[in-house]
């Protein structure tokens, strides 16, 4: 009975242990997630309010203030997350600690008793009774035996006992730990919450602003939303261009190679892949989600896709890029290697870089400055040019795209940690 009883309460310390393990890797997750946001509301707070004197638009202002409120709600999200799993851990120690008291108090009564039994019998006088009394060698080897393995017994529940009562030492300590942590998070949710509620008071105030003359602001985000998709009409244009341009140039390399084979019909929708290029697109497309960022340090303002104005709801947005905010003088850089396909300037969005990537394409855009010219051999993290700074708002925005021939794609999804 006393030997089931241990090994059951060995079966659910190593399963409680088990357990913990896994409740430790995903605390650690969201510590690194929680890291990760509180760096995100450092660079919102340096880049898009680093100065008070900023002359922003009361649209402008609402956005911003937008990007504070989301970081500071998800930050609130995973601190309670983090405050909810370390409760569970507390209360999977404190279950932990109890079964090891069981099994330290079963260890030190069967200790005691081993210790009286042989205190009765611990003379040499006696030993040497017990051996002599053998009737048959046989008989004597196997009480020799006996009393070492008993001997070693009491050795090893001694180890147990001293074993068993560091660990308990170490869940009590581990309990403290984790109970301070839990304060600590706890009071910082509650600072956050004081910072939120005071960011979404002015949030209402200036919203407020808003509604008084909605109809002049739903133009001026229609009449953007036009000129975006302007622009993005003119990209769509230089990608065809630029990939018929690159097919007739490789048709006239095989009609070189083979005069008697007739040229085939140049398609301007999908680009024909040289051996190397195809290698380059399939090593591009196993780095989905491990690109570097467009610029060295950054927040998204502006995600990919279409939805609602937040303000606006009667409004739709399509963003054919990711909008990222950066640091002023900041230099756009190549995600990946790839080819200079294009520099243009368009009309009212400054200057545009389109890198090939095989049969991809990136596409930097708001550039005040560039540094590098078509067919330039590119490498990542290679320099591409500078990113404009608005001069009323102070802000600098790159945006970002990614193509597969013609077909846009979620920037995000291609980006680590986007």
């Amino acid at each position: 009975m006393a030997v089931r009883k241990s090994l059951l309460c060995i079966l659910i310390f190593c399963l409680g242990t088990a357990f913990a393990q896994a409740q430790s890797k995903k605390q650690q997750q969201l510590e690194e997630q929680r890291q990760n946001i509180l760096s995100d509301i450092q660079k919102i707070n340096n880049l898009l309010f680093k100065t008070r004197g900023e002359r922003k638009t009361v649209l402008t202002e609402v956005e911003d203030i937008n990007q504070r409120i989301s970081a500071q709600e998800n930050l609130i999200r995973i601190t309670n997350k983090q405050a909810n799993l370390l409760t569970r851990e507390i209360n999977e120690n404190q279950s932990q600690i109890s079964t090891l008291r069981e099994e330290l108090t079963a260890l030190k009564e069967d200790y005691a008793a081993m210790v009286r039994k042989s205190y009765k019998s611990k003379s040499q006088q006696s030993r040497v009774m017990f051996l002599m009394s053998s009737t048959t060698f046989l008989q004597a080897y196997k009480r020799v035996q006996y009393m070492k393995q008993y001997a070693n017994y009491r050795k090893k529940q001694g180890e147990s006992i001293k074993s068993k009562t560091e660990q308990l030492q170490g869940f009590n300590k581990d309990l403290i730990t984790q109970r301070k942590q839990k304060d600590l998070l706890i009071a910082e949710n509650k600072k956050t919450k004081t910072k939120l509620s005071q960011e979404k008071k002015n949030q209402v105030a200036l919203v407020a602003s808003l509604r008084k003359d909605e109809g002049n602001f739903t133009k001026q985000i229609r009449s953007k939303q036009r000129e975006a998709d302007k622009i993005n009409g003119e990209i769509r244009k230089m990608i065809r261009d630029a990939i018929a341009a690159a097919n007739r140039e490789a048709a006239k390399r095989a009609a070189t190679k083979n005069a008697k084979k007739p040229i085939a019909k140049v398609s301007n929708e999908a680009f024909a892949l040289t051996p190397e290029a195809t290698a380059l697109a399939k090593s591009f497309k196993n780095n989905k989600g491990k690109l570097i960022w467009p610029v060295e340090k950054g927040v998204v303002v502006n995600k990919y896709g279409k939805r609602q104005h937040p303000q606006f709801p009667n409004v739709t947005q399509n963003f054919h890029s990711v909008e990222i905010a950066t640091a002023k003088d900041a230099r756009a850089r190549a995600v990946f290697n790839g080819t200079v396909l294009g520099v243009v300037q368009i009309k009212n969005a400054n200057k545009v870089v389109m890198v090939a990537h095989g049969e991809y394409i990136t596409i930097y855009k708001n550039l005040a400055t560039v540094s590098v010219q078509k067919g330039d051999k590119v490498s990542a993290k290679q320099e591409l040019g500078t990113v404009f700074t608005h001069p009323i708002t102070g802000k600098t925005v790159v945006k970002f795209a990614v193509y597969k021939n013609t077909t846009e794609m979620n920037p995000s999804d291609w980006v680590y940690r986007m």
